[in-house]
């Protein structure tokens, strides 16, 4: 009997935790759940199979490319920009039946955006000119070296790096901030900042460490302006400018800071 009774009251409990478990699950926001699920799924896919060192050993193989670079660099950036910007979007729009305005796509308070970027625009190209005097830059920027001495490489190179910049804000600060903004509220600037930061674990440690101060600065400035599209110049100007001064040092071997040098500078590149 006692057996019988212990059997009994162990159904029972079971049964307890099945309907509290339910009820947990009818609970959810399955918009939420599928936003930071697919996140995490995006962020493996990118780095499984949308690397430059996947197309180098696989694709460019089965391909017969011998040449794999740009087209490396092509592989890595398409494949942000469609798996953080393109099915994000497509989910959000067609899954979830998001417009375009909650989704972080609209042109939101454009007006603060722009003068937001006006601020922060000029002290980036100042920075970044400065930077590319510095030999250890101009042996690293462009990432893709011919970029730095043919116009034309450079120009399909940064188009297709913007797309990848849009990919990875908008996974960050359009998905992850705008998809969950609706259970976390405010606290989404927060959610997006951490995947973003832990992707800077491998840059060097001040980097590293101020990724969590860009992420949370960023996600604020995007929920304050309602638009994700403000955090693309935002980050993005920064490689881009770098890229462009760099390549115009190394093209005309001026090593200078003030206008001069920059005048010069142009002559010769051009």
């Amino acid at each position: 009997m006692r057996e019988d009774s212990d059997s009994r009251c162990r159904k029972l409990r079971f049964r307890r935790e099945i309907a509290a478990a339910r009820h947990v699950v009818r609970s959810l926001d399955l918009q939420t759940v599928v936003v930071l699920i697919s996140a995490a799924v995006v962020v493996i896919l990118q780095m499984k199979f949308g690397s430059r060192g996947f197309f180098r050993t696989e694709v460019a193989a089965a391909m017969n490319i011998e040449s794999p670079g740009l087209p490396s660099w092509a592989w890595w950036f398409v494949a942000q920009g469609f798996l953080g910007f393109v099915l994000p979007v497509l989910l959000l729009r067609y899954g979830f039946k998001q417009k375009p305005i909650d989704m972080g796509l609209g042109l939101g308070d454009w007006r603060f955006a722009g003068f937001v970027a006006l601020l922060y625009l000029p002290i980036v190209l100042i920075g970044t000119w400065i930077l590319s005097g510095g030999s250890e830059f101009q042996a690293i920027y462009p990432h893709y070296a011919p970029a730095s001495v043919d116009w034309g490489i450079f120009a399909v190179y940064e188009l297709l790096f913007v797309f990848y910049w849009i990919g990875w804000e908008y996974l960050w600060r359009g998905f992850v901030l705008f998809g969950t903004a609706r259970v976390f509220g405010v606290y989404a600037i927060f959610v997006q900042a951490l995947p973003f930061a832990i992707l800077h674990f491998e840059k060097p440690a001040p980097e590293a460490l101020l990724s969590i101060v860009g992420g949370v600065a960023l996600g604020a400035l995007v929920w304050r302006a309602r638009s994700f599209w403000i955090a693309v110049p935002i980050h993005a100007v920064q490689m881009l400018s770098l890229d462009f001064f760099c390549s115009l040092r190394i093209r005309s071997g001026v090593t200078g800071f003030g206008p001069g040098s920059f005048i010069e500078m142009f002559q010769r590149a051009f």
